[in-house]
């Protein structure tokens, strides 16, 4: 059997494992490799894949979107907003919702399209200067003026701070989300996806340890 549907294997068993009330969603994350190294997840029937660079998942995805309608594309990386009307033409999902101006941006495109996505609010959970996210004081009142302009907020995402204590940044978003009756948490990685898990994430960003290190 192909290794990467040998570790994403892996991977759901030991979410399965866990027996948690809520199913969650592994968002396979292809970026920086090439759509054949991805295909055999594809072909397995896999359907959540993630990228990080609108142009790079333009040229990857355009096509096979096109013959796999049941794909979903997830945009998990910092979205500029010059990028936003490419961005709402090809993904299904948007994890990084970081500012009132990309609000304002994506919501035109929406209008213009025809098309409504799923989107993340990015929290900056750890009020850290070079991380892109709303603050947490500020969340309530974003979040209120996405509603107010029709986009559809699923959930809440996170980057947390890299100072080995990962499980509290998660508990504290996951009081955030209860606190806006949101369902959704989009949190951690290959490293940390099980103690995500257990701490309320729907959907876990995991890339090397399905598809291997990158170059």
């Amino acid at each position: 059997m192909n290794t990467i549907i040998e570790r994403f294997q892996k991977i759901k068993s030991n979410i399965s494992a866990l027996k948690l009330l809520k199913p969650v969603n592994i968002i396979a994350v292809s970026k920086t490799f090439p759509i054949e190294h991805v295909m055999p997840l594809i072909e397995y029937g896999h359907t959540d894949f993630g990228e990080n660079k609108v142009q790079e998942a333009a040229s990857k995805w355009s096509t096979i979107k096109v013959k796999n309608d049941h794909l979903k594309l997830h945009m998990i990386g910092k979205l500029q907003s010059n990028k936003a009307k490419d961005a709402v033409k090809l993904f299904d999902y948007i994890h990084s919702l970081d500012s009132k101006k990309l609000a304002d941006v994506l919501a035109k495109h929406q209008n213009i399209l025809k098309k409504s996505l799923k989107y993340f609010i990015q929290v900056n959970i750890g009020n850290e200067i070079q991380k892109s996210g709303i603050p947490v004081k500020e969340l309530d009142p974003f979040y209120n003026y996405c509603n107010e302009i029709n986009l559809n907020i699923i959930g809440l995402m996170v980057l947390p701070p890299n100072d080995n204590n990962v499980t509290k940044y998660f508990d504290s978003l996951n009081e955030l989300k209860k606190s806006l009756a949101l369902k959704h948490l989009s949190m951690g990685m290959s490293s940390d996806y099980v103690d995500a898990a257990k701490r309320g994430a729907t959907f876990v960003r995991i890339g090397s340890s399905i598809f291997g290190s990158r170059s």
